[in-house]
């Protein structure tokens, strides 16, 4: 298991939001084409749930690579 997926982990048994914005948006910087809208799309979601201030900037991400809607 990676560091990245330790985190991951632990940022989840802990709830910390901001932290998964954070670790999901780093896997999606580190990951392949398919894998990489995976890790964003969680990132954007958790970003919504936590209100966070990088929201409008992961889905930007999502809307310019196709994965979301610019509607």
């Amino acid at each position: 298991m990676s560091d990245l997926d330790t985190r991951l982990l632990d940022a989840h048994a802990a709830g910390d939001h901001a932290a998964l914005v954070a670790l999901y948006t780093e896997a999606a910087d580190r990951a392949g084409d398919d894998a990489r809208y995976f890790y964003l799309t969680h990132a954007y979601v958790y970003a919504l749930e936590a209100g966070h201030a990088l929201a409008p900037a992961l889905r930007a991400r999502l809307v310019a690579a196709g994965r979301e809607s610019d509607e």
